[in-house]
């Protein structure tokens, strides 16, 4: 009886392992297929869709609409679509075509639009970048020269500051860079002392009873007793790519690094927290030098360029440009017009008086401004 069900067994049960066997295979097959299927179809998805919008150069002013829309290089059903505007999640469409939303955001500049896109294969996403303006155009300002007061001309001056009666400056270059104490009303120089040759000064502010001092492409600012000068400490640039301007407004301090932002540091430890994009009704400016605090304002000067900005530090809206054109020509003659430019301004706040110079230039000039 034993033998007898064992070849029972046997015959009656290979059978079905061999039909087990066959459908594991189907199985696997079927489920690797479905897979592939699924990754290619995912993969189709990658930069399938390209996102628009209905502003030309995708500019659009504070408070007005924009529509954004999606061109796909192939067709798959759309379940849905999340917009975002730096970050912030719009409700959602199901309309590829047009998506029409107000801008309104408090600080001005460049902002991300994301587009995710929710498929039966899957999701994807598409990007790209608006600039919201300023509402109104800049006041434009003139000036009128109220006084005229002797500058060291070996000063390549980066960063300029006052502290009550006394003018602290920073120069730049690689071999030549100082901190000074200046005397404003004769250009004597009261106090200096040189930093390594392996750093190029940079912009300068006075906050409580300290000195920072930026460097140029060196990563490194430095800190200073503003009594005896004395070195105490440094900090280095996390976010911002390059030591520009610095200016303070007793609370903050505020730090330009070539490019189009203008970062706000935490007064302690020196970091980069936010930035603003100074911004007009046209445009977003970049390659702000030397910076000063003014009346609730930041003044900033564009490199190569004579004039100065004036920019809300909240939104970054630039709201009054001096033309300083014609100032160049008050200086010396000589000079190189490409490097020996307008940089310094520094506004004596007990007075309310506002100095302004450039690198090199053999006079610090008191002005008035006047608008046009």
């Amino acid at each position: 009886m034993q033998g007898f069900f064992a070849r029972f067994f046997v015959i009656n049960c290979h059978p079905n392992l061999t039909l087990m066997k066959s459908f594991y295979k189907i199985l696997i097959l079927l489920t690797l297929s479905l897979f592939i299927y699924a990754c290619e179809d995912t993969k189709n998805l990658t930069d399938n869709y390209t996102l628009q919008t209905s502003k030309e150069k995708n500019a659009v002013v504070n408070g007005n609409d924009i529509s954004f829309s999606l061109k796909a290089k192939k067709n798959h059903p759309i379940d849905s679509i999340i917009y975002e505007v730096d970050g912030k999640k719009l409700p959602k469409t199901t309309n590829a075509t047009e998506y029409k939303t107000t801008i309104q955001t408090q600080k001005l500049g460049h902002k991300t639009v994301t587009a995710t896109i929710y498929t039966p294969e899957g999701l994807t996403t598409a990007t790209t970048q608006i600039t919201v303006l300023n509402t109104k155009a800049p006041k434009i300002y003139g000036y009128k020269i109220v006084n005229r007061f002797p500058h060291k001309t070996d000063a390549y001056t980066q960063g300029l500051e006052f502290v009550g009666d006394t003018l602290y400056e920073s120069t730049g270059q690689y071999g030549k860079s100082k901190l000074r104490k200046v005397d404003y009303q004769t250009g004597e120089v009261f106090k200096e002392i040189a930093l390594d040759n392996a750093y190029f000064a940079e912009g300068l502010t006075v906050y409580t009873d300290k000195i920072y001092q930026l460097t140029w492409k060196e990563n490194t600012g430095f800190i200073y007793n503003v009594s005896d000068f004395k070195k105490i400490g440094t900090f280095t640039y996390n976010k911002s790519k390059e030591g520009w301007g610095l200016c303070n407004d007793g609370t903050h301090v505020y730090k330009s690094d070539g490019s189009s932002k203008i970062w706000t540091l935490d007064a302690n430890t020196l970091a980069e927290q936010s930035y603003i994009e100074p911004t007009s009704h046209k445009s977003v400016s970049k390659a702000f030098n030397e910076l000063e605090f003014i009346d609730g304002k930041i003044y900033a000067n564009t490199y190569q360029v004579a004039s100065i900005a004036i920019i809300d530090p909240a939104t970054g809206a630039i709201e009054g440009l001096i033309d300083l054109t014609s100032l160049p020509k008050e200086v010396q003659k000589g000079l190189d017009p490409q490097n020996e430019v307008l940089n310094g301004i520094a506004y004596k706040a007990n007075e309310g008086r506002l100095f302004v110079t450039g690198k090199h230039w053999n006079t610090l000039f008191e002005i008035e401004l006047v608008e046009k």
